[in-house]
């Protein structure tokens, strides 16, 4: 694969990832992260992806932030902060295709249900996103998924669009700088990193304020289907995830004891 060619790819899966990012507050690590490594290794493709997210939060926090619900955001991001290094030592337990299955199975019950009744349960008061937040730490410490706690957290107190997205945005901004330090004391912060998201950049600023554009022109209950269906995708997404992770699994123990036979 050419230079060229490689530097289109990478601008268009992160001008893809930014649009949906910027129209629905969440859903980006699903699809920069995986499609990016397909095109460059994954070294380079987490750190230019954490900078992609950054620069959409950014701007999203500096249109919206009168939007972000504020007694939400900062138990979520503290409650975040403790679950993290509790999901860093799990991750030694417990294997990711499982806690994909359980997440998807989760996320996918939710999401159908919500879609099944007009009138769905929600949650009339902030206490527990220490709950939501928590579980978003776990499970970003451990896999890097700590978006779909906060969506379902999102839902289930009927915040206005403008109020999800924002402050979805005011905790993964300060939560994907906290990864992008991370990456600068592991040395992933390369030129060659510097240099995809230079060229990128321009492509992500245009689907950034080209999302937002989209995002003020949905209608707030449709908004709210929108994220339940997108939430089936996910969850669609990442049982398939698990499923190909278990063969590359499976296909490692069948090499790895042939080898030894």
């Amino acid at each position: 694969m050419t230079d060229e060619k490689t530097i289109a790819l990478v601008a268009g899966v992160l001008f893809l990832a930014t649009l949906i990012r910027a129209v629905f507050g969440f859903g980006e690590a699903l699809i920069a992260v995986p499609l990016l490594a397909l095109i460059v290794p994954v070294e380079v493709a987490a750190p230019v992806a954490a900078l992609a997210s950054i620069t959409v939060a950014s701007i999203v926090v500096a249109q919206d932030w009168r939007s972000i619900h504020l007694r939400s955001a900062w138990r979520l991001v503290v409650a975040s902060a403790f679950g993290i290094p509790l999901g860093l030592l799990r991750r030694r337990t417990v294997a990711e295709p499982v806690v994909k299955v359980v997440l998807a199975l989760v996320i996918l019950s939710f999401a159908l249900y919500s879609l099944a009744n007009r009138r769905p349960y929600a949650l009339e008061s902030d206490r527990p996103a220490w709950l939501f937040g928590f579980a978003a730490g776990v499970l970003g410490g451990a896999y890097g998924m700590n978006g779909p706690p906060l969506v379902v957290y999102g839902t289930l107190r009927r915040w206005s669009p403008e109020q999800f997205r924002a402050t979805l945005q005011g905790y993964f901004l300060p939560g994907s700088l906290m990864v992008l330090f991370g990456y600068g004391i592991s040395g992933l912060l390369t030129r060659r990193v510097g240099g995809y998201y230079a060229v990128s950049l321009m492509p992500i600023l245009l689907a950034a304020f080209l999302g937002s554009f989209i995002h003020r022109r949905i209608h707030a209950e449709r908004f709210r289907r929108y994220i339940q269906i997108f939430l089936v995708i996910i969850g669609i997404v990442l049982l398939a995830q698990a499923a190909h992770g278990w063969n590359a699994g499976a296909s490692a123990q069948m090499l790895l004891h042939g080898r030894m036979g």
